[in-house]
C-alpha cells in the first residue's frame, strides 16, 4: 500500500464481505508489525547520527594514539642513534689517543 488514502477503501471492502475471525486477525498482526516496521526506521534515521559522530569521536581517538605512539617511538631511536653515536665517538678518541702515544 502506497498511502493510507488506499487502506480506507481496502478496510470498507473487507467489512463489507465479513471476513471469517483468521483472517482479521491475519490482517491486524500484519499492519502491526508493518506499524513497528515504520517506527524502527524513523528511530533509527532519527539516531543515526548521533551513532556516526560516537564512531567518528572513537576512530579520531585512536589516530591520535597511534600518533602520539609512533612519535615516542621516534624519539626513542633519535635518542639510541644519539646515544650510539656518543659510544662511538668515545671509542673512535680511545683508538686515536692510543695510536698517538704508540707512535
Amino acid at each position: 500500500m502506497e498511502t493510507v488514502q488506499e487502506l480506507i477503501p481496502l478496510a470498507k471492502e473487507m467489512m463489507a464481505q465479513k471476513p471469517k475471525g483468521k483472517l482479521v486477525k491475519l490482517y491486524v498482526l500484519g499492519s502491526v508489525l508493518a506499524f513497528f516496521g515504520v517506527v524502527l526506521g524513523l528511530m533509527e534515521t532519527v539516531c543515526s547520527p548521533l551513532t556516526a559522530v560516537s564512531r567518528l569521536r572513537d576512530e579520531e581517538a585512536a589516530v591520535a594514539s597511534l600518533q602520539a605512539a609512533r612519535e615516542r617511538q621516534a624519539l626513542r631511536m633519535q635518542a639510541l642513534q644519539e646515544k650510539g653515536k656518543q659510544q662511538e665517538a668515545l671509542h673512535g678518541n680511545r683508538v686515536l689517543s692510543n695510536r698517538q702515544h704508540a707512535s
